[in-house]
């Protein structure tokens, strides 16, 4: 056990940079929720991959942006502080996109806390990547530099190789079987408010929240769940309902088939939707619902 390594490593980077995607594909199951819209995660995520001879703790986080916001503050205070609380960092670059004021931004914070940090260019299968600089000459030039493809998993041994070797000697720091720290009522949570991005028009889900109330699994026929939907105002509460109650259905039943999926069991699930114009504007209540 004395040559085992173990440590935390952050996955940073800006909005819609493939964070989340990587952390699932690496951990060879979904334990962050994935959307097309940018900024859906909302909260550090732990995911812990056993390896030989070592074990990898990933803290997925929010994408790094600009915003005065309550919510704005509370999601880049999670980056910040994760960036503080890891060994290694991979700061994330979206290969299409290139190198941003965000990743700037980060590199500069990076290198004052002198953590040992891996560009990693992501989306490396679409063909316009091939078309982009690569390594990035801004990154600064005592960095490694991978290129991977969550989708196709190009470059991930590599990269978890190059992760492993910046990790410090350590025994591991969880046991064997788990896959991370949060309890099933927050996963549940996160899985309905991906059904509430993929099912919602655009600007709707970020000024939503979801606050599972109970989580009960002690019939044998199925786990009872019971949430509710907030939002800001009834005009929302109207178009979450949907005409005769459509959209609210729609949300429930996909939300019930990917809990089901990760929690192998029946579920009944029991939506509401409860107008809160306070918790966009509270820390206290960002925090309670998980967002931290």
């Amino acid at each position: 056990m004395s040559d085992f390594r173990a440590g935390f490593v952050a996955l940073l980077g800006p909005p819609n940079a493939g964070k989340s995607s990587l952390l699932n594909t690496l951990l060879g199951q979904k334990l962050a929720i994935v959307s097309s819209k940018p900024q859906t995660t909302r909260s550090r995520i732990l995911g812990i991959l056993p390896r030989e001879g070592a074990q990898i703790l990933f803290l997925d986080t929010p994408g790094k942006h600009k915003g005065d916001k309550k919510l704005n503050n509370a999601l880049n205070a999670v980056v910040d502080q994760v960036s503080r609380d890891s060994e290694v960092a991979l700061l994330l670059v979206d290969r299409v996109v290139g190198w941003t004021e965000i990743h700037q931004e980060l590199a500069e914070a990076l290198t004052k806390l002198r953590r040992p940090t891996i560009v990693v260019g992501t989306k490396s299968d679409i063909r316009r990547a091939a078309e982009s600089a690569w390594p990035i000459p801004e990154a600064p030039s005592d960095w490694q530099q991978l290129a991977v493809s969550a989708k196709s998993e190009e470059g991930l041994e590599p990269l978890l190789q190059a992760i492993v070797e910046q990790l410090p000697p350590s025994p591991p720091l969880f046991g064997e079987d788990e896959l991370t720290d949060r309890p099933m009522r927050w996963l549940c949570a996160e899985m309905i408010r991906e059904a509430l991005f993929d099912l919602l028009d655009q600007e709707l889900p970020y000024s939503m929240a979801v606050e599972v109330l109970r989580y009960d699994e002690s019939s044998k026929r199925a786990v009872k769940i019971g949430a509710n939907l907030l939002v800001a105002r009834d005009s929302q509460k109207r178009i979450v309902v949907g005409k005769g109650g459509s959209m609210i259905k729609k949300i429930g039943i996909r939300s019930r088939k990917a809990i089901e999926e990760w929690v192998g069991h029946q579920v009944h699930l029991e939506l509401f939707v409860k107008v809160d114009p306070t918790w966009l504007k509270s820390p206290r209540r960002i925090e309670e619902l998980g967002y931290h």
